[in-house]
């Protein structure tokens, strides 16, 4: 294994360090020759180095308060089914974690049921995944309702194909009475169907959830304002940039998946458009697909937002695989309008002068529909800029209306200010009022076949 040295200040829940939750080796499988090849040959994979992969393991570690001890990159050759790793690799870390006095490992990659239990008893240790630390993190972070029974759905579906027998009492639970029933279920099996009434339960109350958030977003279209949703890479500065352009007080830290329930603030722009801004969950390389399943009602709002502001970090050297897994998750939702992405490149205070040249030419080269932001949340430098691009890009998707209404028509009016933004109103001598109006392109129409008196 190739050490590396571990700074045990970063990554902590506060600034003086939360509660330590044990002492955890964490170790990146770095897969060589033909491993490698495969990996990168799968849909959707990126390129990024083991360093920087074994960087964002240990933040993930610590974001559970995890007392990352040693932290190291261990070449792989070829995935060996029983261990990952192979027995000789599995017999020197279990020297370290030994020496270590280590009771947690982090393997930062996906592994079986039987690959977790081999390592665990070769270790004795538990052993957690790239998945299982997530999901984790997930669990702490969940305040509200919703966010836990997302999580706890995720757990359940990841935990019922985990079930290993480590009891050696009631081989079976017998069925009937006496000696003329016959064998009943398994433990296992019966801690499997209760997982499973659980999970049931579970999405049964979700698609409440759903309905409700539905509800929320009704109501949200009868005064229409547009929403715009920050996504992006996790730690990329979302909730920074949200507290900034909201003057919201949503947790912000230089900590992996800070922010797990949705937020949603309604702000106005500099030409006057009244928007909701919406503050989600952010996104990692190899998210559980269970976890994209499991907060898709969350993630309804990136879907029915009107514009997807997505939130680059470019001070780290990952910064275009950290876009491309970004784009992936986006891809899984059906989201695929590149005209409904406003892409902002974010920590630029980070950045020398050479490097800030460099990115601004790029951002010049695209194609002004295309066309990025250069912002700092944290100075607050860029944030005007930012906010009349989301504004124009806005404005694109809305149609501006002039009608003329009479002053006697109390219902046309009320409806007028329902399913559209009045700017601006002004009764003329005639009794008629002259208003103009914006709203989106279908409440456009019915406001055309309702007020025939439409002036140009």
């Amino acid at each position: 294994m190739e050490p590396r040295r571990v700074d045990s200040r970063g990554d902590r829940l506060s600034p003086h360090g939360g509660s330590e939750t044990g002492r955890a080796l964490v170790l990146e499988p770095y897969l060589r020759g033909r491993a490698a090849a495969s990996a990168r040959s799968r849909p959707g994979a990126t390129a990024r180095t083991p360093s920087s992969r074994l960087d964002e393991a240990v933040g993930l570690a610590r974001a559970i308060d995890l007392n990352v001890v040693s932290a190291g990159i261990v070449p792989v050759g070829a995935i060996r089914p029983a261990t990952f790793i192979g027995k000789g690799k599995a017999e020197e870390i279990a020297g370290l974690v030994k020496t270590q006095d280590a009771g947690i490992v982090v393997m930062d990659c996906a592994l079986s049921p039987i690959q977790q239990r081999n390592l665990e008893k070769a270790w004795n240790a538990k052993v957690l995944d790239r998945t299982g630390l997530i999901l984790e993190i997930f669990g702490r972070r969940a305040r509200t309702r919703e966010g836990a029974l997302q999580v706890e759905l995720a757990h359940l579906n990841y935990q019922k194909s985990r079930l290993v027998r480590s009891w050696t009492h009631l081989e079976r639970q017998r069925g009937g009475f006496g000696f003329l029933g016959g064998p009943g279920e398994t433990q296992i099996e019966s801690d499997r169907r209760l997982i499973e009434e659980r999970i049931a339960r579970i999405e049964a109350e979700l698609e409440k959830v759903k309905r409700t958030r539905k509800l929320h977003r009704d109501s949200r279209k009868r005064v229409p304002y547009p929403v715009a949703a920050l996504v992006g890479y996790t730690n990329a500065g979302k909730s920074t940039l949200f507290n900034r352009m909201t003057r919201a007080r949503v947790l912000a830290a230089d900590m992996l998946f800070a922010t797990l329930d949705p937020t949603l603030r309604a702000i106005e722009l500099p030409k006057g458009l009244r928007i909701i801004l919406s503050d989600t969950v952010g996104f990692i390389a190899d998210l559980p697909t269970m976890l994209v399943a499991a907060f898709r009602a969350t993630l309804e709002e990136v879907i029915e937002a009107d514009l997807v502001l997505h939130v680059r970090d470019v001070s780290g050297e990952d910064s275009e695989a950290q876009a491309l897994d970004v784009e992936q998750v986006l891809g899984q939702l059906g989201i695929a309008q590149e005209n409904a992405i406003l892409e902002a490149w974010n920590k630029t205070d980070l950045l020398d002068d050479e490097m800030r040249i460099r990115l601004s030419n790029l951002a010049t080269r695209r194609p002004a529909g295309d066309r990025p932001v250069l912002v700092s949340a944290l100075s607050g430098e860029g944030i005007e800029q930012l906010a009349a691009q989301i504004e124009t890009r806005l404005a694109q998707r809305r149609i501006t209306l002039n009608l003329v209404i009479p002053a006697s028509d109390g219902a046309g009016l009320s409806w007028l200010y329902r399913h559209a933004e009045v700017i601006t109103k002004q009764l003329r001598d005639d009794g008629q009022v002259v208003i103009v109006a914006r709203t989106d392109p279908a409440n456009a129409d019915k406001a055309r076949a309702k007020f025939a008196g439409e002036v140009h």
